[in-house]
């Protein structure tokens, strides 16, 4: 790769700062298209002028200029490669830069410095009060850039607020900095600060835990090393990319051999607290707001886990409301009857789209 082109670097110091002022949520660097911002869930060219190869090469020297020192090997080696960066008083950012069709290209997420509040965020309460949780696994799942990271960030800094708790975070990259206020945070980033999720997660056991965040679990290893954490009194959040807490709990006994999916069972049906599922639904105001699906852990849902009855948690959690529980479909008939969407993403969105329609009549 050619030198950094000072020019470049104040052109993408701008785009960043555009984008910050618009409140767009990705942008785009992509080869043979102009330079685009995801703009209220919408993705919107800011120009007409298409980005050529050469230049692309300048703005990714140009990402890597704002880190901290963070050479290109990987994705020159791997073919792509995940981080974090700041600009002071500005915003941090997460670049993906990738490889394709032969040359590089860059997806850059906006991640606010100053974490917003779960009510601008319309996260509920009762989200936000899985954070008084001192042990067991909760999960947060749903399609990507859906909001987890968010979601999952203040739920942490709920607990920074309230509990004297050492938590530590392994996450790929770093995206929200937490300042240590009534607990010590400890966070570690994944290819960086530990080599995987699998090791952060085996040190962090020998770290005076009291909270763990893990930014994925993305194999059979991590997934079983975290439900022992959470067996032996550790409080264990993490997220699947998932949707539903029954599509969730079949994917995490679906990655165990056959012939260990029956006590897989009986320790998840132990150690599972609750499921978080949420996805982000276009308002009639052209913005994005979330959709909840929450369930807790209650004694029928242990025993259908125990039963391999999975199939039948839908309708426990529909009729779960007295015990806090919210179904995605009821999440949206809210939505719709407080005039925040329309009768079309409410069924769209909904799991069930004929029984939507009838209750929408």
């Amino acid at each position: 790769m050619e030198p950094l082109n000072q020019e470049k670097l104040e052109q993408l110091t701008a785009l960043l700062t555009s984008a910050v002022e618009q409140d767009a949520s990705d942008i785009f660097l992509i080869p043979g298209m102009p330079v685009a911002f995801k703009l209220h869930g919408q993705i919107e060219a800011i120009d007409e002028r298409k980005i050529f190869p050469e230049e692309m090469n300048q703005y990714i020297n140009a990402i890597y200029a704002l880190t901290n020192g963070r050479t290109m090997k990987k994705v020159l080696e791997a073919g792509d490669d995940d981080f974090s960066f700041s600009i002071k008083g500005l915003s941090r950012f997460r670049a993906s830069v990738m490889k394709q069709r032969g040359s590089l290209a860059a997806v850059i997420r906006l991640v606010r410095f100053d974490l917003p509040s779960p009510e601008s965020l319309h996260i509920p309460e009762s989200i936000m009060g899985l954070s008084g949780l001192s042990k067991g696994l909760v999960l947060v799942t749903g399609p990507a850039g859906s909001g987890k990271s968010t979601t999952l960030a203040c739920i942490i800094d709920r607990i920074n607020q309230t509990k004297n708790a050492h938590v530590i975070t392994l996450e790929d990259p770093i995206e929200f900095l937490h300042r240590h206020q009534k607990s010590v945070v400890t966070q570690r980033e994944i290819g960086l600060d530990t080599d995987s999720y699998v090791d952060g997660l085996r040190a962090a056991l020998r770290q005076a835990p009291d909270v763990i965040l893990l930014g994925e679990m993305r194999d059979y290893e991590t997934i079983r090393i975290a439900m022992t954490a959470a067996e032996t009194g550790h409080l264990v959040i993490s997220t699947l990319h998932t949707t539903g807490a029954a599509n969730t709990i079949d994917r995490i006994i679906d990655i165990f051999p056959a012939n260990a999916q029956q006590q897989i069972r009986v320790q998840l049906s132990m150690v599972l607290q609750a499921v978080v599922s949420q996805q982000l639904v276009p308002t009639l105001d052209n913005r994005l707001t979330p959709a909840f699906e929450l369930m807790f852990l209650n004694k029928a849902i242990r025993n259908l886990i125990r039963e391999s009855k999975i199939h039948q948690i839908d309708n426990v959690i529909a009729t779960g409301a007295a015990s806090g529980m919210v179904s995605m479909d009821n999440s949206l008939l809210k939505l719709y009857r407080d005039g925040a969407i329309s009768k079309d993403t409410a069924i769209t969105y909904s799991q069930d789209s004929e029984q939507m329609q009838l209750r929408l009549r």
